[in-house]
């Protein structure tokens, strides 16, 4: 679990203080992770028994009074939060507390969790697509909570965790704005630079618009594997974020489509007005992005498929614009070795041709032939009631076209047809071959 949590250590000791084996109720079990300021640990609730997250807030005796006070703030903001924020997508807090001079928060442990920012390197960057899905599950968290007056004000990839089942979780909001509440009201500049939007480099007054812009700035990175701004000094790289324009995605990424460089664009616009009105409105434009993406995709996939079977023996008497009814009526599937595709006794309406691998045609328990590449099998499927006499199975890692008969009656009849000569001529060469063989048209 990485996370960048706020600790103070204390400065006569001059290194992190050992880690407790209790506080209050939890036990400690091993940290977890580190940042600059903060630790966390694992822990262990036995109330609830579940394991859970503990981030430790300190303060040493010789720390100065403006950092602990810092330390303060940043604790009762994030304390603040328990059971405020319960969002699929926001990291839960479930508990906060002072033990010892220790002020401590508890959330949601992840196991095996990783942050986004595993993504950041232009050599290990994740599907467009994928960045698309996981942009739209935070815009909507952020919604969420810009709803319930909190704006995060740190919204980085470090921050935006994923699970591993690739869920996301946005984490620590120990510098967040809460409407109407003085303490989170931390002076001076709070949060990532490279993230941060126009008005909150000038220390102006924020709205969530000013997190969507960091998502914005996020997404960009995620992308790209650079940061929209990048400068040899703090001054020059908030100068660059108030006035100036970071290179267009595409000529970082050439995958990635126009529309989608139009929302980020959008996201990032220094006038937060002109800016998304907030996350839901970023959200759905995302969700347009993805859903052309999935169509573009299907589109490409299908043109793939077009290819495979017009070199396949039994397409080639068919015209172009017949196999493109055929992949209208029909379906890929993928089959592992073992794997049962037709099951004997069974009746069904469909028939199939092998795409790629060797499949065993089976008959009360042995097997009793084979089919290649090519081949296709099921075609007693246009007698309605008739059961399969034969089972078929997967002898390895096999694709199989399957049609199903309904839906090739709406086909034109030259389609059917050419079908219909396909299959009689498999069927009286299998005939021919003994009943064996015959059992496979079952």
């Amino acid at each position: 679990m990485n996370a960048t949590l706020p600790i103070l250590r204390p400065a006569s000791a001059g290194l992190q203080p050992a880690a407790p084996e209790r506080l209050g109720k939890y036990e400690i079990i091993r940290e977890v992770g580190r940042g600059s300021t903060g630790t966390v640990y694992l822990s262990h609730d036995p109330f609830y028994r579940r394991d859970v997250a503990i981030k430790v807030y300190t303060a040493g005796a010789e720390d100065d009074a403006d950092r602990a006070r810092m330390a303060r703030k940043m604790f009762l903001s994030e304390a603040h939060m328990v059971g405020m924020l319960q969002h699929p997508n926001i990291m839960p807090t479930y508990d906060a507390g002072e033990e010892g001079g220790l002020y401590y928060i508890v959330t949601e442990f992840v196991h095996g969790a990783r942050t986004l920012a595993a993504y950041t390197r232009p050599d290990n960057l994740l599907p467009v697509d994928d960045v698309v899905g996981i942009m739209f599950k935070c815009a909507k968290a952020l919604h969420y909570a810009h709803s319930r007056g909190v704006i995060h004000r740190d919204v980085k990839p470090s921050n935006l965790m994923l699970t591993t089942d690739s869920d996301l979780r946005v984490i620590d909001f120990g510098i967040a704005i809460l409407s109407n509440l003085d303490i989170s009201r931390i002076e001076g500049i709070a949060g990532s630079p490279s993230y941060m939007s126009p008005e909150q480099v000038q220390s102006l007054e924020l709205t969530g618009q000013s997190d969507l812009y960091s998502l914005g700035a996020v997404m960009y990175e995620l992308l790209t594997g650079f940061r929209p701004f990048r400068a040899g000094t703090l001054a020059k790289l908030l100068h660059q974020i108030v006035y100036a324009t970071p290179a267009p995605i595409h000529t970082l990424r050439k995958d990635v489509p126009p529309e989608l460089e139009e929302v980020i664009g959008r996201a990032m616009h220094k006038d937060p007005a002109s800016r998304f009105r907030n996350g839901l409105e970023f959200a759905g434009a995302l969700a347009r992005v993805h859903s052309q993406l999935r169509s573009q995709a299907d589109k490409i996939d299908r043109q793939e498929h077009f290819g495979v079977l017009r070199k396949l023996s039994f397409f080639h008497d068919f015209s172009s614009a017949e196999i493109w009814e055929v992949l209208r009526a029909a379906s890929w599937h993928h089959y592992a070795a073992g794997e049962e595709i037709v099951k004997e006794g069974a009746i069904d309406d469909r028939f199939y041709v092998i795409v790629s691998g060797r499949c065993t045609v089976g008959r009360n328990g042995r097997a009793v032939g084979r089919l290649d590449t090519g081949s296709c099998f099921g075609e007693t499927s246009y007698v309605r009631g008739a059961k399969r006499q034969a089972s078929i199975s997967a002898e390895g890692d096999v694709t199989i076209l399957q049609v199903t008969s309904t839906l090739l009656e709406q086909a034109s009849t030259s389609c059917q047809l050419r079908f219909n000569k396909v299959f009689l001529k498999s069927l009286i060469s299998r005939l021919q071959g003994g009943e064996a063989a015959a059992a496979v048209s079952g």
